[in-house]
């Protein structure tokens, strides 16, 4: 069997790369002496699985991780257990127990919802979304490994909506196509004429093929 963890990442851990998350929930699951699997061989490791990497500086709220484990556990110990050892800024919300043949969460992730959150004036782009959202194409620099290229963005923007704290927006996150918040908000702003703003950012659900919460599914 194994556990869905949901979790958030907030404060200063949103300043933390994946490496670093990957040790702390590990340290949280051995200090929490909870039942987890370990890999076979001559260095056995914990092993766990996240849906979606969160970018550093971007709050989550509502991340998904994967523990396998060796022996069933009730899931409220398993939750209050991880929560009395995890360190500020990380807490487990829900934990769900599943067998081990259900699908990974990471297979059934389709899409994100954040909230973008431009600090300082950034008052021209609200304005320009429906003529934004018009276009047929939104040509963007995307960074790859092997250099930068052109690509098409809106195709993978699947929704964007003015709020009065920001903008919502709902976008790609499969292996066919990634679209990031900060491509979103150059585009945009490029689009209304205006400096890219900086912007604070939060990944708030991450979302199956139905845009239903994954860890739901």
């Amino acid at each position: 069997m194994k556990m869905l963890v949901v979790f958030e990442k907030k404060g200063l851990m949103r300043f933390i790369g994946h490496l670093d998350l990957q040790r702390a929930m590990q340290r949280a699951l051995r200090r929490g002496d909870l039942p987890v699997e370990y890999s076979q061989g001559f260095n056995p490791h914990l092993l766990l699985s996240f849906a979606a990497p969160l970018s550093v500086g971007v709050i989550g709220e509502k991340e998904i991780m994967e523990v396998p484990l060796r022996e069933r556990i009730e899931e409220e110990t398993f939750l209050s257990r991880i929560n009395s050892v995890l360190p500020d800024g990380l807490k487990a919300l829900r934990v769900r127990s599943l067998p081990d043949d259900h699908p990974a969460a990471m297979a059934g992730l389709f899409a994100a919802q954040y909230l973008i959150q431009p600090q300082g004036d950034w008052a021209p782009l609200p304005s320009r979304v429906p003529d934004f959202l018009k276009q047929d194409s939104i040509p963007y620099l995307r960074r790859t490994k092997s250099g930068e290229k052109m690509d098409d963005l809106r195709p993978m923007l699947y929704n964007l909506i003015p709020r009065e704290n920001g903008l919502m927006a709902t976008l790609a996150l499969h292996e066919q196509g990634t679209a990031k918040p900060e491509a979103l908000i150059k585009a945009l702003a490029d689009f209304a004429g205006v400096t890219v703003p900086p912007c604070l950012v939060t990944r708030l659900q991450l979302l199956d093929r139905r845009f239903a919460p994954l860890e739901d599914a």
